[in-house]
């Protein structure tokens, strides 16, 4: 009776060894995706960046000709995401149409600067909302509300990466100053990556980017 009942004890054992086990090899795999996943992101980010010539020179010459340091990762968070029907409201003649992201295989429009830019008519007279967002207008009709930034900050650049990844940069204004910020977003999986740079900048003119670009891509 008593050898039966260290055998069933041994049993048990090795089942709850096995499922622990697996739990751990499982866990490792995931932790193992993931860091590929985001050093895939990362060099993806380094691309883009370089793809965006003039925001970077820009915030070079503000550093004092100092070339930017590594983005830092700061976490990755899934959007949620609540489609509404909605077109784009820019429309064909509109100042910032030539402003805005088509997606690379035709699915839509990514938007950065509408909801910030009040251009009446001209671009020349825009002035600047205190809030920001990126919107995706879809080819299928649906809005997707996607990055919302306050006062504290702006949206600056965007680029597509590929079909299902784009770039957005900017800053945020914090008590240290003003750091450069860059923000991926996959809107197949709907993830945000955000990176930092390690170090911000005392000063900045808040819109100094956003009025080069609107008014020397004319």
């Amino acid at each position: 009776m008593k050898k039966h009942f260290l055998g069933i004890c041994f049993l048990i054992f090795l089942v709850l060894y096995s499922c622990t086990s697996t739990e751990e090899k499982l866990g490792t795999l995931q932790e193992s995706d993931l860091n590929s996943e985001l050093s895939q992101i990362k060099e993806q980010l380094f691309l883009g960046i370089n793809q965006r010539e003039n925001w970077k020179r820009h915030w070079e010459e503000v550093r004092g000709s100092t070339p930017l340091d590594p983005f830092e990762w700061v976490r990755t968070d899934s959007i949620e995401v609540l489609p509404m029907p909605e077109k784009n409201p820019i429309l064909s003649g509109d100042p910032l149409e030539k402003f805005q992201f088509e997606h690379p295989e035709g699915k839509g429009i990514m938007d950065i600067y509408s909801s910030k830019v009040e251009t009446r008519g001209d671009i020349s007279n825009s002035f600047f909302n205190p809030d920001g967002e990126v919107v995706f207008y879809k080819a299928d009709g649906m809005k997707e509300r996607l990055l919302f930034m306050g006062p504290s900050g702006l949206f600056e650049e965007g680029f597509w990466l590929s079909s299902s990844l784009f770039l957005v940069l900017g800053y945020f204004q914090e008590v240290e100053g003003y750091r450069p910020m860059a923000w991926i977003i996959d809107v197949e999986k709907h993830l945000l990556y955000q990176f930092q740079q390690e170090s911000s900048v005392d000063s900045y003119e808040p819109f100094s980017y956003l009025k080069m670009k609107l008014t020397e891509e004319r």
